[in-house]
């Protein structure tokens, strides 16, 4: 027989609180996704059987390949890679600095990357058909000088490459270079200034400072968002198609369904292939998030729990 006393209330008998409205939600969500799913069995025009054909046609495989993952993986490394020195830029002591990566992010930012690979693919070859690499105003100093030469190094035939993927990779690094700017600043704003004085306490340099104490911690907030655009940039290379680089996933499964009169089963070959390079992403991005927040938000053992308990008595 258990005994209690007046300070020791006795047996609490609770019992749990019902939820009658997530078995509703649980049958209407079920309900839907039944629809969908025989809409998909039912409906002969998705056409699943061509779309797999479509799907393992080489130029469709040579378009995942060389447009979506070689253009993704060019735009990513130049759009982090800049976008960190415009980050530190945004964070230096020089107002010339600060004022030249702002206005870089101002500029990238606002302009739609439809748009900028629209300039780059066809406008900036006919505004300059030639780019002349040498001192500026060469032409005019050489005549006020008398010399025969215009100063002009050597000149850069634009509309030779104003169609290849390198126009398209520059394009979609330099929109993404201004969003990782603001992504990389976050991250180095969210490490404690102590960090970077007592480095530079023990007579480390800024830049080493930079590279080995503050990036490092950073990479906890940089990664997620990073992880992000990486997954929203596979996307956007089905934009490539306005520089115009024909080499890209969805321009040649949708030129596949168009010529077979069957548009559907081309976009949903396209569409399975995103999301199949999409999927790999994520896993990727969550063991990357995994590995950078070691030691953040560790929810401790029981064990851990006991012992503070025991020494909170203490």
């Amino acid at each position: 027989m258990t005994s209690t006393s007046p300070d020791r209330p006795g047996a609490i008998h609770a019992r749990p609180v019902q939820h009658p409205w997530r078995w509703v939600a649980l049958a209407v969500i079920a309900v839907v996704a039944g629809m969908i799913v025989s809409s998909f069995v039912t409906n002969e025009r998705w056409n699943f059987p061509f779309a797999f054909e479509i799907m393992q046609q080489s130029p469709v495989v040579e378009g995942l390949w060389k447009g979506t993952i070689f253009g993704t993986i060019g735009a990513m490394v130049l759009g982090i890679g800049l976008g960190v020195v415009l980050a530190v830029m945004r964070l230096s002591a020089n107002p010339v600095l600060r004022g030249v990566a702002f206005v870089y992010t101002w500029f990238f930012r606002a302009i739609p990357r439809y748009v900028l690979l629209v300039l780059l693919g066809t406008g900036l070859g006919f505004l300059y058909p030639g780019f002349d690499i040498g001192v500026p105003f060469g032409q005019q100093i050489a005549g006020a000088v008398g010399l025969e030469s215009d100063l002009t190094f050597f000149t850069l035939d634009y509309n030779s490459i104003s169609s290849t993927i390198w126009v398209g990779i520059l394009g979609l690094g330099l929109s993404e270079a201004a969003y990782m700017a603001e992504i990389a600043r976050a991250g180095i704003l969210s490490v404690d200034r102590g960090q970077a004085e007592a480095a530079q306490a023990l007579g480390m340099p800024p830049g080493k400072t930079m590279r080995r104490i503050v990036l490092p911690q950073a990479m906890r907030v940089i990664v997620p968002p990073t992880g992000n655009e990486t997954i929203a940039m596979v996307k956007d290379t089905s934009l490539l198609a306005a520089v115009p680089v024909i080499v890209e996933l969805f321009y040649q499964s949708y030129q596949f369904g168009q010529r077979t009169f069957q548009i559907m089963p081309g976009i949903v070959a396209a569409t399975i292939w995103y999301l199949i390079v999409c999927s790999i992403l994520m896993v990727g991005q969550s063991w990357l998030e995994r590995y950078f927040g070691r030691g953040f938000g560790v929810v401790p053992t029981r064990t851990q729990q006991k012992l503070a308990e025991i020494e909170a008595d203490h």
